[in-house]
């Protein structure tokens, strides 16, 4: 029997597109916006941010300098940040949800982009038991450290947590870990696999 039900946030619960920002970039750095994404995975800067391991504004002032950017550290966030559009798992689900079972939320994410989503999706995000961040619990997916924590933050046994996400390697991982999980498709995809357990809202 299932007791926890763990969503993950980008491309399950709000879908993005990091695209956004990179144009957005383009038109006041020197770079193409194919080229900005290359420059930042050359370092492991977005890796530090999402693993808490520099603070926020140490990164604005490192990825500005990177991209030769003449930006302040607000005009900043606002753009890198822009990147969530569409709600794709709806209020009253997870509503449902949070009734009857422990609701965690575990992302891989930043705490720049997690105090938009707080903004503009609080409505959401309201709903969940425990948030499992990277940038708190400092491992992302697939490190298995992360995963548990969310069983943690659960409550429960590894195998009574069901959990979805968009990238299968990171369902592989949750899978090792002993974790019910399956890859995230659609909401109505999602309706049944829940159903199929016997999970109701």
């Amino acid at each position: 029997m299932h007791k926890a039900i763990i969503f993950d946030l980008g491309k399950v619960l709000v879908r993005f597109d990091f695209g956004i920002a990179y144009r957005k970039l383009e038109s006041i750095c020197p770079y193409q916006a194919d080229e900005i994404p290359k420059r930042l995975v050359a370092t492991d800067l977005v890796t530090r941010l999402e693993t808490g391991l520099i603070e926020p504004r140490d990164f604005v002032e490192q990825a500005s300098q990177l991209l030769d950017l003449k930006v302040g550290y607000e005009e900043f966030c606002q753009i890198f940040s822009c990147i969530f559009t569409d709600i794709l798992i709806p209020e009253g689900m997870l509503e449902a949800l949070a009734r009857r079972y422990r609701l965690i939320l575990l992302s891989n994410t930043n705490a720049l982009h997690f105090h938009l989503l707080q903004e503009k999706y609080g409505q959401l995000l309201r709903h969940f038991h425990r948030r499992v961040l990277s940038h708190e619990v400092h491992a992302m997916k697939p490190h298995p450290d992360i995963y548990r924590a969310a069983v943690d933050a659960a409550g429960c046994r590894a195998d009574e947590c069901f959990y979805t996400d968009d990238i299968l390697k990171f369902v592989d991982a949750a899978r090792a870990f002993g974790i019910d999980a399956v890859q995230f498709e659609s909401c109505p995809q999602i309706e049944r696999e829940l159903r199929a357990r016997g999970i109701s809202w």
